[in-house]
């Protein structure tokens, strides 16, 4: 089975960057860490798409990945988009509404801490995205610290941080 890896930047994407002093999309980071996962019988394409903090992202920027989207699916190969947090459940909505009649899953995910930091969930995030892309029924969803939401029902709980399902 094939699963397709969309890459948009956020968190899980950054990196520390000595001349700025910050954590700064700068370089695709997930193939490295798709490469220490065992994944048997299973093909990862990684697509990236754009590299930035999810506040930056902008209607266009949506439409963006809306198109990419349609321009590598596949009937059967669910899909994985990494995305920063904050607009991530903005993104999963404007998704819902492009693709009316999914085959698949697409499941965003993301991290609170950068991938290679210590602390960091997004490795984590990332291998129960991918076996939720699975498991789960065609939809949108919100992969995010072992558990799963509907695009359409959950928000950032940044106290918490994490993802709540709406009530």
């Amino acid at each position: 089975m094939k699963t397709l890896v969309l890459t948009t930047g956020g968190t899980i994407e950054k990196i520390y960057s000595e001349q700025e002093g910050a954590l700064v999309n700068v370089a695709q980071k997930i193939g490295r860490y798709l490469k220490q996962l065992r994944l048997p019988e299973r093909e990862i394409e990684v697509i990236p798409v754009m590299n930035k903090d999810s506040l930056e992202m902008t209607a266009d920027d949506r439409a963006e990945l809306v198109r990419k989207i349609r321009e590598v699916q596949c009937e059967d190969c669910p899909i994985v988009i990494t995305h920063g947090t904050d607009t991530m459940t903005e993104t999963g909505r404007y998704i819902q509404q492009a693709f009316p009649k999914l085959t698949v899953p697409i499941i965003l995910t993301g991290a609170m801490r950068p991938l290679g930091f210590e602390g960091s969930d997004g490795l984590q995030n990332l291998t129960e995205s991918l076996l939720a892309a699975r498991l789960l029924s065609p939809g949108v969803y919100v992969v995010f610290h072992g558990q799963v939401f509907p695009a359409d029902r959950t928000m950032k709980d940044r106290e918490a941080g994490t993802f709540v399902e709406l009530p």
